[in-house]
């Protein structure tokens, strides 16, 4: 899912930072840091942030979360792993 924010931000034109800035005028205590964190995945999303960065990238929840009509290999073949 980070990537996929990354991705979306760049898209966007939105440095971390603003993303940043934008993500603590609606409340949440993040920082430039923390998001290049959950780019990378070494820290995870509260539901309200999910909630801020797909308003803030208006992007809708499937594109945050990858959600596709492919289902991964893994899936298919009943394997869980």
């Amino acid at each position: 899912m980070g990537q996929n924010i990354r991705a979306l931000r760049e898209k966007a034109k939105i440095t971390q930072d603003i993303l940043a800035a934008k993500l603590q005028l609606r409340g949440c205590d993040i920082t430039r840091s923390a998001v290049a964190k959950i780019e990378v995945g070494q820290r995870h999303l509260y539901p309200d942030e999910i909630i801020y960065i797909r308003e803030i990238l208006s992007v809708t929840y499937d594109e945050i979360f990858d959600i596709s009509e492919k289902e991964p290999e893994n899936r298919r073949s009943g394997s869980l792993l």
